[in-house]
């Protein structure tokens, strides 16, 4: 099969689109290469197997692998012709039995060869890349079968990648075009959103009164700085406050862990928050159907509503939680939690992606997400996936990246700026220092000089 014919192929079964198709990435295209049914085509499986052999035969690779599940058929015809060995990622942790994430057998340092449908942007290909070099495996080459970006080589040189295609977008969009298959204007489309692929993305024009009152404080007080007060009396609380809250954007609170919680405190807590300028953030964590958020967050002991600007909400109950929560109510809006510090956490790429497209439908509820990562380029890849002018608040943030016994996971309060957090959120570090009035100086100063060199 040559490389024509299995274009021409692809577009017979329907695997080359036309539309408007978000795409893992976030960015909505007006193209779509969908190859996964080419595994009901066996003539067309074993073609573009045959075309990989070829381009491949001559690198040096010790292991093959497919990203599922589109590439893993792909990959092993491919592993089974050159007769290599054939190991894969699981794409969601296993919770049962040895709990192995990459399945087939290896040596230590072994090089392998990364096979995959197509490249839009290098993101998810230098993620692939990381979560393997975490195995102890090599990762120099990716081949795709379809490279449909506008810069895919030079996004993975520069992190030493190398990567190899099989056939481009213009050698697509031209034998369409001189077969009669694609109009002029569908050239247009295509070639106009390829060019954009590389430009800076462009933020949403709306941004939500809460976010932009967040923005607004930060400048004011020059401090992007939100401090988690996690203790169990009014007395440890307001003392802390004393001494820190003069350097504070926000107070993160969980109100239900105050033993000794009384109708006096919420008045108090207010007159802090107006004296030492901060905004108030209750750590509630809404996850629950609508009805009963809802009545979480209006009613019962704490009425939650009447004095927290913004909560946090998880989005396993699905996007209504967004109007259950707040319909009707004016100065509110959430943070989504979109990823956690804490290992072993269940929110994955998937879920991540359902809090997106929540946000992008109610951009009038969400100020933000909630997000941890793991690095720079970690951070960068994960806010250049938020919908609009969201801000990210990144907990686990310390002086020294680490880990502590429970877990908790723990990156730099540079790297976290730097990556793109707008605000960082410390606890610990600061309630148990020595002297939490010294360090939460300590802690806005280093913030506050990343942000200026990003945000200024």
């Amino acid at each position: 099969m040559t490389k024509e014919h299995f274009i021409l192929e692809l577009q017979r079964i329907g695997a080359i689109k036309f539309g408007s198709f978000t795409l893992k990435s976030g960015l909505v295209s007006p193209f779509y290469f969908d190859l996964r049914d080419m595994i009901s085509f066996p003539e067309i499986l074993e073609g573009v197997a045959d075309l990989l052999v070829e381009k491949i035969k001559d690198m040096d690779f010790d292991v093959i692998t497919g990203i599922p599940y589109t590439a893993l058929p792909i990959a092993s015809l491919v592993a089974s012709k050159l007769q290599k060995s054939l190991i894969y990622m699981r794409k969601e942790e296993k919770a049962y039995g040895t709990g192995k994430n990459v399945i087939g057998k290896f040596k230590e340092g072994a090089k392998c060869l990364v096979i995959d449908d197509l490249i839009t942007t290098g993101a998810s290909k230098i993620e692939t890349a990381e979560a393997y070099e975490k195995e102890g495996i090599v990762i120099k080459d990716f081949v795709v079968v379809i490279d449909r970006s506008a810069n895919g080589t030079e996004e993975l040189a520069k992190k030493g990648y190398k990567l190899h295609s099989l056939i481009d977008l213009d050698e697509i969009v031209e034998l369409l075009k001189s077969k009669k298959l694609i109009s002029n204007e569908k050239v247009k489309e295509v070639n106009d959103f390829t060019a954009s692929i590389s430009k800076p993305k462009k933020k949403e024009k709306y941004i939500n009164p809460l976010t932009q009152k967040l923005l607004d404080r930060i400048q004011e007080k020059k401090s992007n700085l939100v401090l988690s007060l996690d203790v169990t009396t009014q007395k440890e609380f307001f003392d802390m406050l004393d001494k820190v809250g003069d350097e504070i954007v926000m107070l993160k609170t969980h109100v239900d862990i105050i033993d000794d919680y009384d109708e006096k405190f919420v008045p108090k807590l207010q007159e802090y928050a107006a004296r030492q300028h901060f905004l108030i953030f209750e750590d509630r964590k809404f996850a629950d159907i609508g009805n009963t958020v809802r009545h979480q967050f209006r009613n019962g002991v704490y009425k939650i509503a009447d004095w927290a600007e913004y909560v946090t909400v998880h989005m396993v109950a699905g996007e209504l939680i967004l109007k259950g929560l707040f319909e009707g109510i004016e100065g509110r809006a959430g943070f989504v939690l979109a990823r956690m510090s804490s290992q072993g956490n269940l929110l994955n790429e998937t879920y991540t992606r359902k809090c997106f497209e929540a946000a992008k439908k109610n951009p009038q509820w969400v100020a933000g997400f909630i997000g941890h990562g793991n690095s720079v380029d970690d951070i960068k890849r994960f806010k250049a996936k938020f919908p609009g002018s969201e801000l990210l608040m990144m907990p686990g943030v310390k002086k020294e990246a680490g880990s502590d016994t429970m877990g908790q996971k723990y990156i730099t309060i540079e790297d976290a700026v730097s990556g793109g957090a707008d605000c960082i959120i410390v606890g610990r570090g600061i309630l148990q220092a020595e002297d939490p009035q010294k360090e939460v100086k300590l802690y806005r100063e280093r913030a506050w000089k990343e942000y200026e060199k990003f945000n200024i």
